[in-house]
């Protein structure tokens, strides 16, 4: 059996083990967002102002059009959350210098703020089941999660550690 390469039970492609699969991504997603969803509460926030708050902290000066890629959100829908993140001062837009019709977005201190108790609160909860599952686990579940994104956001996700350097 040397140079050959374990096989893969098929029983965790069942049907049974597809929808515990389900059911497993559905608790870990309410116990993901629960406390930030008691947060967001107090602002008069929901999940769309979550994600946009994230998405700006991580890639402060986003295009308007980036983050409507990245959330997959009518314009309308967009329009709405940022407005009132906008108005109540927890992000604020430019216009990008060199193409005027762009806005680029950044947080606000306020927003900062935010973002990073949000942000604390999931990291907090995902370390803590990192470290109980273990590195093997870990990777695992991160080449799982991958291949449920969609193949248009895969590049997002490249590993700096098997990247040839030919992005």
């Amino acid at each position: 059996m040397s140079g050959s390469t374990p096989r893969a039970n098929p029983l965790f492609l069942s049907d049974r083990e597809l929808r515990k699969a389900m059911e497993l991504l559905f608790f870990a997603y309410r116990d993901f967002t629960a406390e930030p969803d008691s947060i967001l509460a107090r602002y008069d926030f929901g999940r769309a102002h979550h994600r946009v708050i994230y998405f700006v902290g991580a890639n402060p000066g986003m295009s308007v059009s980036d983050l409507l890629s990245i959330l997959k959100i009518t314009k309308q829908s967009l329009s709405r959350v940022l407005s009132q993140l906008l108005r109540e001062d927890f992000i604020v837009q430019h216009t990008d210098e060199r193409d005027r019709r762009r806005r680029l977005l950044y947080l606000t201190a306020k927003g900062r703020d935010l973002e990073t108790l949000l942000t604390e609160k999931q990291t907090r909860l995902i370390a803590r089941a990192y470290r109980e599952s273990g590195a093997d686990a870990v990777a695992g579940f991160s080449a799982v999660l991958r291949r449920i994104i969609r193949d248009d956001d895969q590049k997002r996700f490249v590993d700096p550690e098997t990247a040839t350097g030919s992005q």
